[in-house]
């Protein structure tokens, strides 16, 4: 029997925040030295230990509504084209999370303009004064230039933000900035290759920690991230989960081994954010090359989630999904009892699903089809034989499973989705 488990909050945001910059070396690390930036900035500012907080984690994630890498890399220039789409759909996203409540709005309107002193406000709604931190932050951290020493570039940097003062920028931050930008350490901080040293240096870290109940909800956020980078990914996680879910109940799992189960459905493929999306929606066959960076994204969900202290088990669950009974799977070639039953189910629920949603080369398969599929590939003992006897056995129930939760899902990835500015 698994007892509750506890997760900090902060260590899920800044694993989660390294990995939304996985895609290219040359946003690495962005949304934590923004972080490390906005801290310091609103920290001389005067916020109270709750604002403080609001600012950290708005600031670690602050890029999530851009799902491509060209959006990623749009969002690094100083003077952005319609930035408002991906800061409109990183609103929708966290909105109706309880523990992201008091960040929506910063992510929404931090790339909004002071103008002046109309930036207060946006339709007749309030703008949260750390909207305006986060946007000057935003906006230093990509004039520096990772390939020249930060010192030498101060200067420039300095002056740019205080061209744009009371334009661009509120005047106060500014002044704020002006008097920080004077110490080297500023600049050091920002620069850092130890940066999750330097952010747990800031004291801005909220000391939250997670029960099963909110790492769940939690979860289900990330999972929506991963999969609404792609039409063709957007309900699978959702369906992966669900089915998962169901069987690990046939097979006889308490409720919170189910609820670590559902964990480990949202975050199986959280290694997919290090995949550009360009291969991802891919309409032709991929090169040997392009399939391995696919291969990669397995490896890459280990690694990531066992940064979290806490998440082992669900992290071995839902990571080793594309291992084989036989051991021809990947990354790690694990067969056979190597395997832990929750993986075996993952894989089943995986295949079952994958196989059912339509591709950029292929249409989506019936649930039948998909049936005989996971039936030839457990004959070939690739899949548990146990766990496809029971799918196959209540096949009508769990395929029902799987279009229930996907067609709920898909509700939520239109209302992003659709936002196109």
């Amino acid at each position: 029997m698994i007892g509750d488990i506890r997760i900090k909050l902060s260590d899920l945001i800044m694993t989660f925040s390294r990995v939304l910059d996985f895609v290219n070396q040359k946003v690495s690390n962005h949304h934590l030295r923004v972080a490390v930036i906005a801290s310091a900035i609103a920290r001389e500012s005067g916020l109270i230990r709750q604002d403080l907080n609001d600012v950290f984690l708005a600031s670690a994630i602050h890029d999530i509504g851009a799902f491509s890498t060209k959006e990623k890399f749009d969002a690094l220039e100083f003077e952005m084209i319609n930035p408002h789409v991906h800061t409109e759909r990183g609103y929708l996203l966290v909105r109706h999370n309880k523990h992201f409540l008091n960040i929506a709005n910063i992510i929404r309107y931090h790339h909004l303009a002071w103008s002046e002193g109309e930036g207060r406000q946006f339709n007749g709604e309030d703008v949260p004064p750390g909207a305006h931190i986060l946007h000057l932050a935003d906006r230093i951290e990509v004039l520096i230039n990772r390939n020249q020493e930060v010192l030498d570039q101060r200067d420039a940097i300095r002056e740019s933000i205080l061209s744009r003062s009371g334009s661009t920028f509120m005047p106060e931050l500014v002044e704020i900035f002006e008097s920080l930008s004077l110490r080297e350490s500023f600049w050091f901080d920002a620069a850092s290759p130890e940066i999750s040293r330097r952010i747990l240096d800031t004291n801005a870290i909220p000391g939250v920690e997670l029960n099963i109940e909110g790492l769940t909800h939690i979860s289900r956020l990330f999972s929506n991230i991963i999969d609404y980078r792609s039409p063709f990914t957007a309900v699978h996680s959702s369906g992966v989960s669900a089915v998962a879910t169901t069987l690990a109940q046939m097979t006889g799992f308490s409720e919170i081994e189910l609820d670590m189960v559902k964990i480990a459905g949202y975050l199986h493929d959280v290694g997919k954010l290090a995949v550009p999306l360009e291969i991802l929606d891919k309409p032709g066959r991929l090169t040997t090359g392009e399939f391995n960076i696919i291969k990669s994204h397995v490896y890459h969900s280990y690694r990531i989630l066992e940064g979290v202290p806490g998440l082992e088990t669900i992290n071995m669950w839902g990571s080793l999904h594309h291992e084989r009974i036989d051991g021809t799977g990947y990354p790690f070639h694990l067969k056979g009892s190597e395997l832990p039953i929750v993986s075996r189910i993952m894989a089943v629920a995986d295949v079952f699903t994958a196989i059912t949603e339509d591709r950029p080369y292929r249409k989506g398969m019936n649930g039948k089809e998909a049936l005989r599929v996971i039936e030839d590939m457990a004959g070939n003992n690739a899949l548990d034989h146990g766990i496809v006897s029971i799918a196959s056995a209540y096949f009508k129930h769990l395929n029902d499973v799987r279009i229930e939760a996907q067609e709920k899902a898909r509700e939520g990835y239109l209302s992003v989705k659709l936002f196109a500015g």
